[in-house]
């Protein structure tokens, strides 16, 4: 009974690593049962939501949950905990030594330190601008605006912890700097200046999670995920609307 309670709290720990992480509701819970077959435990039973995992499994007369309060986008981290599992169905770690590993992952910072965030915003969002039709002149602008917008969100989402309002926010200050740049003199085209520099808030990721968990029969699990992804498009377009609605 301790090695099936043991087996459990490390396929959780998976589970829960995985999904603050970003990872599909369907890959979170495949892992977590080709973990639990891998040590054994019969007839695993998963269910994952963004927000919290259930477990359990034959011959148990308790289930797990664990809820996650707290998601974000580590694909790094997701690989680790892919690679440690490929390890567990090898038959190459024992329990102790999963856990051990996974902690380690759960407990590492891997995600790239804020700055470096900063200057990639920078170059992404002059990128997409003359991707989109705008000219070399646009570049410079929406190299600023994107950077400012986000080193704005991630300012903002630390102070009111509510991704939401921060997004808005960082939009409104896209907003500005790109109206102001147009102001001095400083791009040719507005629309392009806005559409580059608010491609690093763009919910990609969260879009695409949505539409594979919609298509694997996680309907839950797409539909959260796909009202998340709309509210932070609303979010974007209502910070920069609001620029325009004081011009």
């Amino acid at each position: 009974m301790a090695k099936q309670a043991s087996t459990a709290k490390v396929c959780m720990l998976a589970g829960k690593i995985m999904l603050e992480c970003g990872a599909e509701t369907y890959r979170v819970e495949d892992t977590m049962n080709r973990i639990a077959a891998a040590y054994g435990l019969k007839n695993a039973q998963s269910y994952a939501t963004p927000t919290g995992i259930n477990f359990s499994h034959e011959h148990q007369d308790r289930s797990y949950f664990r809820r996650v309060t707290s998601r974000a986008t580590d694909l790094h981290k997701i690989a680790e905990v892919n690679d440690i599992s490929r390890q567990i169905t090898a038959g190459e770690l024992s329990v102790p030594e999963a856990n051990l590993l996974l902690n380690n992952v759960s407990q590492a910072k891997l995600a790239f330190p804020g700055w470096l965030q900063i200057i990639a915003a920078c170059f992404v969002s002059g990128s997409f601008a003359i991707m989109f039709g705008g000219s070399w002149y646009d570049f410079l602008p929406a190299f600023l605006a994107g950077g400012l917008g986000f080193a704005s969100m991630l300012f903002f989402d630390k102070l009111v912890e509510i991704r939401f309002i921060a997004e808005f926010l960082a939009s409104i200050v896209i907003g500005l700097t790109s109206v102001l740049s147009i102001h001095y003199g400083f791009g040719l085209t507005l629309d392009r200046i806005i559409i580059g520099a608010v491609m690093p808030l763009v919910p990609g990721l969260p879009i695409t999670q949505a539409v594979r968990d919609l298509m694997a029969g996680h309907l839950v699990a797409g539909v959260s995920k796909g009202v998340e992804a709309v509210l932070t498009a609303f979010a974007i377009g209502a910070g920069v609307a609001v620029v325009f609605g004081f011009l």
